[in-house]
């Protein structure tokens, strides 16, 4: 059986689970294929599968009668429900949530596409997110939905032994847009360097062909504001696979990611650094309630306030037992609730449901 993702762009959060879902349906005999719309960035990571990136219609007409797809998920972009109709495709189609942002342009776009989803797909896939879920129950009442956790293996990403480095290292993952709310990071990388340690070094991965000429130098103009230029090391677009080694290199060094975002859906990142033994401060920011409970496998802040943030990385950092408590049950937990077992059962059971009978 073949299944066609289609996504905009072959970067950050979606492309991550694509990868990871690639892998895990094809131990039963789903192959996935993956259209992108384009390519803003050289590196395109290993999909080990057909990774198609085009947006010609032509193209997009070419790839669905050659694949033979038993159903296409088309992500987030619900505009292009009735071009796929209108190109020919008769089969199951799915519409995909990972995460709208902000809660009110949530609310805006799970509106705005009632009549696109309704009128050219067969159901609604999501991942484990309290204002999604809610709005889809508010908007979407009795069409069908399928909402189950994102899957991710731990056992090909995974904590590495390195050497250890002198300072704590403070990270964040992300693009330079206000929902993941970088500011906020900045500010609280300086507050940690001023009250807790001058030492501490503040790393920040992202991808820079994603952000605003406005932002950028609003970031920089706030990087020099704060005095950070010693502290702080910017990372673009680094290999996926070279991740695992920052984030075991992180929480070795007494350090931690450090998540700011305003809305978040699931959270790759934050769950690739549990993964590595890298413990997680973050903002209360519903979709990561999944992974993280409080003191126990990472840490909330309450969005905002950065005196709380400051505290609660400081206990991270100065409380040894509570810090490798969460380390371990933090890895542990990735590894029991978000299985690719899992996920592949609940993907075959989705495909079913809609009449696409396979076994797996």
């Amino acid at each position: 059986m073949n299944i066609l993702f289609v996504y905009y762009v072959s970067s950050g959060g979606v492309e991550t689970l694509n990868r990871q879902r690639s892998s895990a349906l094809k131990k039963k005999n789903i192959n996935c294929h993956f259209l992108y719309y384009q390519k803003v960035r050289e590196l395109v990571n290993n999909h080990d599968a057909p990774t198609f990136i085009t947006n010609d219609d032509n193209e997009i007409k070419t790839i669905i009668n050659k694949g033979n797809y038993s159903a296409i998920i088309i992500t987030s972009d619900y505009k292009s429900l009735p071009k796929f109709r209108s190109l020919g495709y008769q089969g199951n189609i799915i519409w995909e949530i990972q995460g709208f942002g902000p809660k009110h342009i949530a609310r805006s776009e799970l509106a705005n596409a009632i009549p696109y989803v309704t009128g050219y797909s067969n159901g609604i896939l999501s991942s484990i997110t309290p204002h999604i879920i809610s709005l889809l129950n508010e908007f979407y009442p009795s069409f069908p939905k399928f909402i189950f956790h994102n899957c991710f293996d731990t056992s090909r990403f995974l904590y590495r032994a390195l050497p250890k480095v002198d300072s704590p290292i403070i990270a964040w993952t992300g693009r330079i847009e206000d929902n993941k709310n970088w500011r906020e990071f900045l500010q609280i990388g300086h507050q940690l360097i001023k009250v807790y340690n001058a030492a501490i070094k503040l790393y920040m991965f992202e991808d820079h062909t994603l952000s605003s000429p406005t932002e950028r130098d609003e970031f920089n103009r706030l990087t020099k504001q704060l005095n950070l230029q010693n502290n702080l090391t910017i990372f673009s677009n680094v290999p996926n696979e070279r991740m695992a080694d920052y984030f075991s290199m992180i929480g070795d060094s007494g350090g931690f990611l450090c998540s700011t975002s305003k809305v978040e859906g699931f959270g790759y990142a934050i769950v690739e650094a549990m993964s590595c033994r890298c413990p997680v401060l973050s903002s209360d920011s519903d979709g990561v309630s999944s992974s993280i409970i409080h003191n126990q496998t990472g840490k909330f802040y309450s969005l905002g306030n950065i005196s709380q943030a400051m505290n609660e990385g400081i206990d991270l950092m100065a409380n040894h037992q509570l810090r490798e408590s969460i380390r371990t049950q933090g890895t542990k937990h990735v590894t029991t609730l978000f299985t690719p077992e899992q996920y592949s059962t609940q993907f075959i059971s989705m495909l079913n449901s809609l009449g696409i009978n396979f076994q797996g």
